[in-house]
């Protein structure tokens, strides 16, 4: 289930404040920081985004 699109325009990551990208649609559904730095994972699960820096995934 896709996030809506207003939302992800105010959500930040919550490690560095960076925007993020919206990659819900894939496998696993996540949103992604855009910073170079961080570059977290969060998941998506059923449609809500949870932005908890323990359940994001590190860049491989």
């Amino acid at each position: 289930m896709p996030v809506d699109a207003s939302l992800i325009e105010i959500l930040a990551c919550p490690a560095c404040h960076a925007p993020l990208a919206d990659r819900s649609d894939a496998d696993p559904a996540e949103l992604r920081c855009t910073g170079t730095e961080c570059g977290l994972a969060y998941p998506v699960r059923d449609g809500i985004p949870v932005l908890l820096v323990d359940e994001a995934r590190r860049p491989a």
